[in-house]
C-alpha cells in the first residue's frame, strides 16, 4: 500500500512498505557521511556459517566491522542442531576475525526471549535495555572488549552532588573529568541529571580495577578538583553488577 501527499513545490511525500532502492540509497549516503565525520572508511561485512555434509545450513552469524568496532546483527542455529555448542563457536570465530581486522570491541542486541544469558556467559556486559517489545519482552544491549578480560571489568554508579553556588563550575568539571575516562580504559555509559540540576547520576565502566585507580589518581583530574577547592562536586560511588 502506498499513500502520497503533495507538500508543495512539486515535492511528494510517500509512505511505503519495503523499498529496496531507498534502503540502498540511504545506506550509501549515510555510510559516506559517517566516513567523512569519523575518518574511518573500512566498513565491511562479517559472516560466519556452518554447513552440514549435504550442504544444508546448520548455523550462521552476520555482522560488521568498522573503525576498530565490530557488531553482531544476527545469530541463528538450526533447531535440530541446537545444544551442540554452535552458538559459542560462531561467536568465537567472529570475535577472532574482528580482532584480526584490528577491532577492540564488539556490540550486540538480543531480545529477552532470544539469548541474553548466552551473551553474558561469553563475557558481554549489559549497556542498556529497551522496554515495550511485543509480548512484554525487553531488548537487551551488550558490549564486550576484545583486548581486556571481561571478568576484570568494574562497573560503578556515581551519585554526584553539585555545590549550590557553583553549579555551572561543577558541570564544567564533570565534563572535563569524564573526558579523561578513555585514557584509563573507562567508558561513560549513562549520564543523568535531576530536574533542579543539582545532582547527576553517572554509570561508568572500567576495563580493569587498575584503570579505575589510575583515573582517580590522574594528575589532570586532581588539578581540576584543586582549582575548584570547596566548590568541587561531591560524589558517592557504588560498585554494581547485573542481577
Amino acid at each position: 500500500m502506498t499513500t502520497g501527499n503533495d507538500i508543495g513545490g512539486g515535492d511528494i511525500l510517500r509512505v511505503l512498505g519495503e523499498d529496496g532502492e531507498l534502503r540502498a540509497r540511504l545506506d550509501a549516503e549515510l555510510t559516506a557521511f559517517n566516513n567523512r565525520a569519523t575518518g574511518a572508511d573500512d566498513e565491511a561485512g562479517l559472516c560466519v556459517r556452518v554447513d552440514d555434509a549435504d550442504g544444508g545450513l546448520v548455523a550462521g552469524l552476520t555482522g560488521w566491522t568498522w573503525g576498530g568496532c565490530a557488531g553482531i546483527d544476527m545469530v541463528w542455529v538450526r533447531e535440530d542442531r541446537r545444544g551442540e555448542g554452535w552458538g559459542g563457536r560462531l561467536l568465537r570465530a567472529a570475535e577472532e576475525e574482528a580482532r584480526r581486522r584490528g577491532c577492540t570491541e564488539v556490540s550486540v542486541a538480543s531480545f529477552s526471549f532470544q539469548a541474553p544469558e548466552f551473551y553474558r556467559r561469553h563475557g558481554y556486559l549489559d549497556t542498556g535495555r529497551r522496554e515495550g517489545i511485543p509480548g512484554g519482552h525487553v531488548d537487551h544491549h551488550f558490549f564486550k572488549s576484545l583486548v581486556t578480560d571481561p571478568a576484570a571489568a568494574v562497573r560503578l554508579v556515581a551519585l554526584v552532588e553539585l555545590a549550590a553556588d557553583a553549579v555551572d563550575a561543577g558541570r564544567r568539571y564533570e565534563d572535563a573529568a569524564l573526558g579523561l575516562l578513555g585514557r584509563h580504559g573507562g567508558r561513560l555509559e549513562r549520564r543523568l541529571r535531576t530536574g533542579d540540576g543539582r545532582t547527576e547520576v553517572h554509570l561508568i565502566r572500567f576495563d580493569t580495577r587498575d584503570g579505575y585507580a589510575g583515573f582517580l589518581a590522574d594528575p589532570q583530574r586532581v588539578a581540576l578538583r584543586g582549582e575548584l577547592g570547596g566548590a568541587a562536586p561531591t560524589a558517592r560511588v557504588l560498585e554494581v553488577h547485573e542481577v
